[in-house]
């Protein structure tokens, strides 16, 4: 896929943030996002291929829409200033995120607040082998790709319920999200590797979403 007429739709569209422009140049939105379906669907195929756990999902579910929820975002712009789309939807929550956008470009994975249910299981999964998640963390290929697990700026500054503060993965332990996000520049998204690219950040990626995976399926 070329993406330079997607950034540049992105750039108009953030110039002219208004259903009435949307109306007008639907017709050239519909081809760029059916490239970008496209797109998703080589890599979903791909995917598939080096992961025999892969939950497959088309480009087509996979993609997020364009509009911002203005119901409980009412100070919003109409529209998004990115594409984005989730793949290996198996838990939906733990997808594999993708977006490309005017301000914003990265490749990330984890739990974003997860409810309360899924968040338990999680908690007891560090509690029992919070070792093997450290261990994942702290391989130098993983850090050099994602740095640090996601800021978290909900977490906890007391103890959660049901667990000490003296306990051995006591910070891991008080985070409310779990995921990491790997930056990706526009340069690094017109080039002609791209693909091979989020192959390998998702392969980098896979045991920490695994490790969380498992835990809130088992």
């Amino acid at each position: 896929m070329d993406f330079k007429p997607l950034f540049k739709f992105l750039q108009d569209l953030q110039d002219n943030n208004r259903k009435e422009w949307m109306d007008a140049n639907r017709k050239q939105y519909q081809i760029i996002r059916n490239s970008f379906i496209q797109w998703l669907d080589e890599l979903d195929t791909k995917l598939a291929e080096i992961d025999p756990n892969y939950y497959p999902t088309s480009g087509k579910k996979g993609i997020n829409r364009i509009n911002n929820n203005l119901l409980f975002h009412p100070n919003k712009p109409v529209y998004k200033d990115h594409f984005a789309a989730g793949l290996d939807q198996r838990t939906k929550q733990g997808d594999f995120y993708i977006q490309i956008g005017i301000n914003d470009c990265e490749l990330a994975g984890g739990y974003w607040k997860p409810d309360t249910k899924i968040l338990n299981s999680i908690r007891e999964a560090i509690d029992y082998n919070g070792e093997e998640l450290i261990k994942i963390l702290n391989k130098k290929s993983f850090k050099q790709t994602f740095g640090e697990l996601y800021f978290d700026k909900d977490k906890l500054k007391t103890t959660p319920k049901g667990y000490t503060s003296d306990h051995k993965y006591i910070d891991l332990l008080r985070h409310r999200t779990f995921a990491v996000i790997h930056p990706l520049s526009k340069e690094d998204i017109l080039k002609k590797d791209f693909m091979d690219k989020v192959i390998t950040v998702y392969q980098e990626m896979l045991p920490f979403r695994r490790y969380f995976n498992e835990a809130v399926t088992v």
